[in-house]
């Protein structure tokens, strides 16, 4: 295997020189997107998937064909869900404005959604709102920078946090030749495939320690450590859980703030807790969201604690033109309505269950499967060359992606060597939807191995 790092949508992309290989069409539509959108973007699959419409857990494409969306956490209650939908509609034809205006809509959902942070925040919390995750990231982390007066900003290995300058900076999943901000550090992976699981705790808290002297030795220190709850760009590592409540603890008595970073597994994607850093027993000092918040509408947010924005708003003014705008907060009202009214953080709970448990079961058919992580509907299934070796296998990987991508199903792939299959479909799948892609993906591990 190569040792060379990629970024995984690198991986896991169309490549621009077998373009002769698709039918005309589709050849068609992409040369013109190259011309126009030009070089930086990226299509998923070695064959590219044109859609044109979603419902529920569903996607369509130009001939009606479906395919079983196991991948796009963004539309969490369903492609095309009737009540957000309605929601958006209802509020752009009665008025689309920015926050500068006394409105209760904005209100109403800040009122319904503080209380679920727990701790300090759901006791006094604010909440401010952006357009996307990566603004959220990047607001959160100017306010932690106001708040301690230094710039070190501590990060997991393969972390994504966005495509601002300040956070693409802290973004290493990005790529080799994305270069990280000057003071930020990186800690390893908590890879608990690999780790021993009773010393990881310790050995996590003395990463962040070394990365903390590090900054303080350059003459500047920590101003925030910023971590995805699910490590979901490191590969998807679910425990030990309690791994990051002391990590706070230590960051907080150095003097930085602690950012939970939930724009991946918020809003009940990891089951029950309903966020993810709430499994850890962690009570954070900034929580960020974005994607899944308005099922497809632009809409993001940080929520702070009052001690930590005080300075902050004092010395600064902070206005987003669009973010928190009427419609936007109608959509993520709704969203958050079915969220709760639709039970679908249990339905997480359980039908990510019983898709780890399939995937436990194919292991015993299937060894190249070394290991199968995750919380509610965030899956992680990691090939291996061998079970011995624990050898990343990213070419299986890719083969699987692409494989069931032919089968009309769609999943991806994380981790440093883009080795491990990412499945966090919409949180209204259900079990049966959970079995096609089980079956399907039984049915192509046999081919493979054929």
């Amino acid at each position: 295997m190569t040792s060379v790092k990629q970024p995984a949508t690198m991986v896991n992309a169309f490549d621009p020189a077998r373009l002769g290989d698709l039918d005309a069409e589709t050849r068609g539509m992409i040369e013109r997107r190259m011309r126009l959108l030009g070089p930086a973007y990226r299509l998923f699959y070695e064959q590219p998937l044109r859609v044109e419409r979603g419902s529920g857990p569903f996607l369509y494409d130009q001939n009606g064909v479906e395919y079983l969306d196991a991948y796009n956490n963004v539309a969490s209650v369903g492609h095309a869900n009737p009540r957000v939908a309605a929601a958006i509609a209802g509020q752009a034809a009665r008025l689309a404005t920015h926050t500068r205006y006394v409105q209760e809509p904005i209100l109403r959902y800040a009122e319904s959604i503080l209380p679920s942070f727990g701790g300090r925040l759901a006791e006094d919390g604010h909440i401010m709102f952006t357009c996307t995750g990566s603004e959220a990231n990047d607001l959160a982390l100017r306010i932690a920078q106001h708040r301690t007066g230094r710039d070190g900003i501590i990060i997991t290995s393969e972390a994504y946090h966005g495509n601002s300058q300040l956070t693409a900076g802290c973004s290493p999943s990005l790529g080799r030749r994305a270069p990280l901000g000057p003071w930020v550090r990186q800690v390893p992976t908590p890879d608990s495939y690999r780790l021993p699981r009773e010393t990881m705790v310790p050995w996590f808290v003395e990463q962040v320690a070394r990365q903390i002297d590090d900054l303080e030795r350059h003459g500047n220190g920590i101003a925030a450590f910023i971590c995805d709850s699910i490590f979901s760009s490191d590969g998807i590592y679910d425990d030990p859980v309690g791994l990051l409540a002391p990590v706070a603890d230590l960051v907080r008595s150095r003097g930085g703030v602690f950012i939970a970073d939930e724009v991946q597994a918020g809003f009940g994607r990891t089951g029950t807790a309903f966020w993810g850093y709430r499994r850890h027993g962690v009570d954070p000092d900034m929580v960020t969201m974005g994607k899944p918040m308005g099922n497809g509408f632009p809409v993001a947010a940080v929520a702070v604690r009052p001690d930590i924005i005080a300075g902050f708003g004092c010395d600064m003014r902070y206005f987003n033109t669009f973010g928190g705008n009427a419609v936007a907060i109608a959509a993520a009202q709704a969203t958050l309505d079915v969220l709760r009214d639709d039970a679908l953080s249990e339905n997480a709970e359980r039908v990510g269950n019983h898709i780890r448990a399939g995937f436990a079961r194919l292991r015993h058919r299937f060894p190249v499967i070394g290991d199968i992580r995750g919380a509610g509907l965030y899956v992680g299934v990691e090939m291996v060359t061998d079970p011995a070796s624990r050898q990343p296998d990213g070419a299986l990987a890719a083969r699987i992606v692409n494989g069931l991508r032919d089968r009309h199903i769609l999943i991806s792939a994380t981790g440093f060597h883009a080795n491990t299959l990412k499945i966090r479909p919409p949180l209204v799948f259900t079990t049966e939807n959970a079995d096609r892609l089980l079956d399907q993906t039984e049915a192509l591990l046999d081919a493979l191995a054929g």
